[in-house]
């Protein structure tokens, strides 16, 4: 094929051309628009949405601080916990808030346990146990990870209804081709039969 050819052949709805139909120049354009949107609207939902967990992962590492819990009750031995268990059980323990006053709750602690042991727990701005925050290198992993089911959803919604477009279309040139056929058949002599 000659220098430019493939071009060419690829934007041929978009050229002056007899066999050229209205269809043709309106499946072209919903093929550039589903692109487009894939391109620029893909990589602005990907690039936001790992912004925006990149910033809650940072504000739950500023927010979130480790505190040392005390263990009020023993936990029982790995032995006796039954199947299927991580390894920890939830138990009471009792710790200092930020303002300095003693708060009780429950935690998941190694089985084992015994009471009086310190354990480590994380505690929110408002002295309440929460999960400990994601590191620096989990929170760009799981930033990356959303940013990339947003490009993926966006694709999947251009995709879709650029396919749902296009069939429509497929369908209405294969009506007026039954149509055109109905009126061109009869002209065409007699049968064989």
């Amino acid at each position: 094929m000659p220098r430019g050819g493939y071009a060419k052949k690829r934007l041929w709805r978009w050229c002056d051309n007899p066999l050229r139909r209205r269809d043709d120049v309106i499946e072209a354009w919903i093929v550039l628009a589903v692109w487009t949107v894939f391109g620029v609207g893909g990589t602005v939902a990907g690039l936001v949405t790992a912004r925006v967990a990149n910033d809650a992962f940072a504000r739950q590492r500023a927010e979130r601080r480790s505190v040392t819990a005390v263990v009020l009750h023993d936990v029982p031995p790995a032995a006796t916990v039954p199947r299927g268990t991580s390894g920890r059980l939830m138990t009471t323990v009792r710790w200092k808030a930020p303002d300095d006053s003693l708060r009780t709750g429950r935690t998941l602690v190694n089985t084992g346990t015994t009471a009086g042991s310190a354990v480590t727990v994380w505690q929110n701005d408002r002295g309440r146990l929460t999960f400990a925050p994601p590191t620096p290198a989990t929170a760009a992993v799981e930033s990356g990870l959303a940013g990339a089911a947003a490009v993926t959803a966006v694709a999947g919604l251009a995709f879709g209804v650029g396919t749902v477009a296009r069939r429509r279309l497929d369908r209405r040139r294969v009506d007026a081709w039954g149509r055109e056929w109905v009126l061109v058949e009869p002209r065409w002599g007699h049968r064989t039969g």
